[in-house]
């Protein structure tokens, strides 16, 4: 899996663990409808600290609490 590819598991499980539209964390993130489809439907192939970092904010949590969950590690990711 790719790290955009985990990025969109992540979000998707969070949103609902969350309880959480995708309406409302691009609200709360400031990440725009459109980007947020390209993440979640795999389209992006360049997600950003940024963005990761939007994201983690949007749902109210730090960037290492986002990061932290088994799709992001090793075993999981294809890193080149």
């Amino acid at each position: 899996m790719t790290v955009n590819d985990a990025v969109a598991k992540r979000v998707v499980g969070l949103l609902t663990q969350k309880n959480m539209s995708q309406y409302r964390l691009e609200q709360l993130s400031g990440i725009p409808h459109g980007h947020m489809q390209w993440i979640l439907s795999g389209k992006s192939k360049t997600v950003t600290l940024s963005t990761v970092m939007r994201l983690a904010s949007g749902f109210g949590m730090t960037t290492i609490e986002f990061l932290d969950d088994e799709v992001f590690t090793l075993d999981n990711l294809d890193v080149e």
